[in-house]
C-alpha cells in the first residue's frame, strides 16, 4: 500500500518538468554546491594575509573541471556551471590578491600604512596628553 503511494507521487512528479527538475539532483546538486561559492565571494573582503595559495589553485581547477563537466552532460546543467564559474571568479580574484600582497609589494605597502597610523595615532595621544597637562596648570 505504500509503496503504491510513494510510486503513485513519484509518477506524478515526473510528469510535470517543473517539479521533475526541483526534485532532481541536476538542481539540488548545485543548489547545495552554492556555499562553496558564497564562501569564495565573502573571503574577497577578508585580510590578504590569510589567503592560501594552494588551497586557491586548487579551488579554481576544481571549478575549472565542473564547469566542463557542466556542459558535457546530458542535458546541460547550466545552474553547476553558473555554480562553477561563480567559485572560479572568486578563486581568481583571491589568486590575484595572493600574488600581489606576497610577490608584489602589496604586503610591504599594508606593514608601511600600519606603521603610519600607529604613528598617527601615537602623535594624537601625546597631543592629548599634553593638552590635559597644560589646562591643569
Amino acid at each position: 500500500m505504500a509503496v503504491a503511494a510513494i510510486r503513485s507521487l513519484n509518477a506524478r512528479i515526473r510528469a510535470n518538468p517543473v517539479t521533475d527538475y526541483f526534485c532532481s539532483t541536476h538542481f539540488w546538486g548545485p543548489a547545495s554546491n552554492f556555499g562553496i561559492p558564497i564562501a569564495a565571494v565573502m573571503d574577497t573582503q577578508k585580510d590578504p594575509d590569510i589567503i592560501s595559495g594552494r588551497m586557491t589553485v586548487a579551488l579554481a581547477g576544481y571549478s575549472a573541471v565542473f564547469m566542463r563537466y557542466a556542459l558535457a552532460v546530458t542535458p546541460k546543467n547550466y545552474l553547476l556551471f553558473g555554480c562553477h564559474i561563480v567559485n572560479f571568479s572568486a578563486q581568481a580574484t583571491q589568486g590575484y590578491r595572493f600574488v600581489n600582497y606576497w610577490y608584489r609589494g602589496g604586503r610591504e605597502e599594508a606593514l608601511k600604512q600600519k606603521a603610519v597610523g600607529g604613528i598617527e595615532q601615537a602623535k594624537d595621544a601625546v597631543e592629548d596628553a599634553t593638552k590635559k597637562v597644560l589646562r591643569k596648570e
